[in-house]
């Protein structure tokens, strides 16, 4: 197989010519309209027969938020990988163009509709006049939404930079910010969820934006032994934040859902289905990446585990958007 750019491939004179490319624009195609209409449509179908009423505007709300997670994958995800790409030996010294400038832009738009709901009092405003962006200093939530925004501003900037490594400090503020949303000083040990939440976002962001970089810069080297090489130390990395990832997603829903409760809560209450729906996915992503390690391993060219790994990316976009969905959805718990 090779990974430089297609263009046309003829099979023979009796065969149909091929485009290799038309597949690859049919994936996107299907994984935007789905990472849109599973946060837009995903809480009537999880709220359905469930009694549990979802806040006004829960759709859009669950798009900007899967838009934000998103635009946190991309950049973190390019700056670990570039790190594991300087420890192949006659690596080539160029990369894939970064998309980190467009993810950051995408992420303070979202961060931005995100602080305006809360500026409104948590509804959807209408008019521009019901928004009190300076009313945002004055909550905890505000001035989160307000970090939120300043530091995809400054991540941009920095990706725009010589030295684009430094924008991990304004990516954790992001993470931080989000950490500590989710967990209200109102919860029961908020601290507690509030770092499992951390390490949960930060392994999921490295995961997902790190197999897309990686990806990108195979295509990028073309069918070159430091591209296998690439791939095998991004999938001992994988296996580490996949595990990181499980231990603090089984934790968290522990958190919000008791074990004597938990079986009952994921088919009867919306929050529950959304993490069953989730946890499949997961399951999937896991499937295909050790699908993607074993041909790494075994097969004669090591890059036919690419085949897998694209499929994982579509599956972890998913499960991007699934996140963004979780997050619009009432608890099935209140503390």
């Amino acid at each position: 197989m090779t990974l430089s750019r297609p263009t046309a491939e003829t099979a023979d004179a009796s065969g149909p010519v091929r485009h290799p490319g038309v597949g690859r624009a049919a994936a996107v195609l299907v994984l935007a309209t789905s990472a849109v209409a599973i946060p837009l449509l995903g809480p009537s179908a999880a709220l359905h027969g469930t009694g549990e009423a979802a806040a006004p505007g829960a759709g859009g709300l669950a798009l900007l938020r899967a838009m934000l997670f998103a635009a946190l994958c991309v950049p973190l995800g390019e700056l670990s990988v570039r790190r594991l790409a300087r420890s192949v030996p006659g690596a080539p010294p160029d990369g894939p163009r970064s998309w980190a400038p467009w993810a950051a832009a995408v992420g303070a738009v979202a961060a931005l509709g995100l602080a305006a709901v809360v500026a409104t009092g948590n509804h959807v405003p209408h008019r521009l006049s019901q928004i009190d962006f300076g009313g945002l200093y004055a909550s905890r939530d505000g001035q989160l939404a307000l970090l939120e925004i300043n530091a995809f501003l400054v991540a941009g900037l920095c990706a725009r930079t010589y030295r684009s490594s430094v924008q991990v400090w304004p990516l954790g503020a992001v993470v931080v910010a989000e950490a500590l949303r989710a967990h209200p000083p109102s919860e029961h040990t908020p601290l507690v969820g509030s770092g499992l939440t951390a390490v949960h976002l930060t392994c999921a962001a490295l995961w997902a934006g790190g197999l897309l970089h990686v990806l990108r810069t195979l295509r990028r080297w073309g069918p070159t032994g430091q591209g296998a090489a690439l791939l095998g130390h991004y999938a001992r990395v994988a296996a580490v934040l996949l595990a990181a990832m499980t231990a603090t997603g089984v934790g968290s829903s522990l958190r919000r859902m008791p074990s004597g409760t938990i079986l009952t809560q994921l088919t009867d209450t919306a929050y529950g289905r959304t993490l069953l729906a989730k946890v499949l996915l997961v399951a999937v992503v896991a499937v295909l990446a050790l699908s993607a390690r074993l041909r790494l391993r075994r097969a004669p060219d090591p890059l036919a585990a690419c085949v897998p790994a694209r499929a994982e990316v579509v599956a972890l976009g998913l499960v991007v958007a699934v996140s963004g969905l979780l997050t619009a959805l009432p608890l099935p718990i209140r503390w």
